[in-house]
């Protein structure tokens, strides 16, 4: 695990790095021009530097069943170098751990949120009883680059590469780091990652969470969760919302008014716009960010019967909603 209170990444030291605040601190939020780097990301050049994200790996003939026991996601018969998500839900089914995985034949390698590795390694282990597996923090050994689609990047000797439609993130060697940037530059800094993952309506652990969300109210159900295996955690609030109610509240994606200077913070209030600043809250902002072609825009989480046809006031910000999640 890196130490999130102290970490800083050697790539801070290249020309125009501009270090990032939490929940990405440690790591580079660009360097001198964001629209660019954005273009590039969507170009397919370039990394990102995420090296501030935790890596846990799992090794031992009994990994893949044991995991398929503590995980939202089926991965019993997960075959090597095919990328998942999962989850680790709580006994009613709320959201704890957020894990992005794949499997090299021998160890399982998954990375999470910053200072999340303690915390996750800790219910592993209690969860290990006689099962032939070994967890360890990897942290200190191997750090996270996000390669864009497309990329044709070389990931280099000793890493291992999980690949999924949005690009490929790389378990690289942390003596390697700067060598790899060397290489595969230019680097790019997580707020255009963190736009692109806004435009794709994709949730993220700490942002889009609190500590009672459930997955159907952030449309994780599409890519982190088996509706069709049980034998986890949570997993009978999971069918019980899927089969028989609705989640309480849903992900909307939002296109804010472009003539606003500032973009309104993570918990920002959600308000109808026509009853406006004053007006009953329906939620809270969760991650804003400026994209190179749609201009401002941002993650919200609101009452699930919210109209979807509303003009929503995002903080003091107009804001039309598209919908992720159906009300």
């Amino acid at each position: 695990m890196t130490d999130t209170a102290a970490y800083a990444s050697p790539l801070l030291a290249l020309p125009g790095a501009v270090p990032a605040e939490e929940p990405d601190a440690g790591v580079a939020a660009h360097y001198g021009d964001l629209f660019r780097e954005q273009r590039a990301l969507a170009r397919g050049e370039g990394f990102v530097d995420l090296s501030h994200r935790d890596v846990v790996t799992v090794s031992g003939p009994d990994r893949l069943p044991w995991l398929h026991l503590l995980l939202t996601q089926h991965v019993s018969e997960l075959p090597p170098g095919q990328a998942t998500e999962a989850l680790i839900l709580s006994a009613k089914g709320h959201i704890e751990h957020a894990l992005y995985l794949v499997d090299d034949g021998t160890t399982t390698w998954l990375h999470t949120e910053p200072g999340q590795a303690g915390p996750l390694v800790a219910y592993l282990e209690s969860m290990r009883f006689m099962y032939r597996v070994e967890i360890a923090d990897r942290g200190g050994d191997y750090a996270v680059v996000h390669l864009p689609a497309g990329s044709i990047a070389e990931p280099g000797e000793g890493a291992v590469v999980r690949e999924t439609p949005y690009g490929r993130d790389v378990f690289l060697p942390r003596a390697s780091l700067r060598a790899f940037a060397e290489a595969n530059g230019p680097a790019i800094g997580v707020l255009a990652l963190e736009a692109l993952r806004v435009e794709a309506h994709r949730p993220r652990l700490g942002r889009e969470t609190d500590h009672r969300t459930i997955p159907h109210e952030l449309d994780w159900l599409k890519t982190a969760v088996h509706l069709h295996k049980g034998c986890y955690r949570g997993q009978e609030t999971v069918a019980r919302v899927q089969n028989l109610g609705r989640p309480p509240r849903r992900l909307v994606f939002l296109h804010l008014d472009g003539s606003e200077v500032t973009l309104p913070e993570h918990g920002a209030p959600v308000r109808l716009a026509a009853d406006g600043p004053e007006g009953r809250q329906l939620g809270v902002v969760t991650t804003s960010a400026r994209h190179y072609e749609l201009g401002p825009i941002a993650l919200a989480v609101v009452k699930r019967n919210t109209p979807t046809d509303a003009t929503l006031l995002a903080g003091t910000t107009t804001a039309a909603q598209e919908v992720i999640v159906p009300a």
